[in-house]
């Protein structure tokens, strides 16, 4: 089963939310879910300073 929203529930989804949290906290909620997705996608990235020996560039 393919889950593909309308509008209207995603309208719902969105009142249901705004009732929950009020309107105060629904930015704050959205932060955190951006830092969260921030540090999950450089953490998932191979970090750059973290060479062997043999790829490492001689000087």
């Amino acid at each position: 089963m393919i889950l593909a929203f309308g509008a209207w529930q995603v309208i719902a989804i969105l009142v249901v939310a705004l009732l929950l949290f009020g309107g105060k906290k629904i930015p704050e909620l959205m932060k955190g879910l951006g830092k969260g997705m921030k540090e999950f996608k450089n953490a998932s990235k191979p970090e750059e300073g973290n060479t062997t020996p043999d790829t490492e560039e001689k000087k």
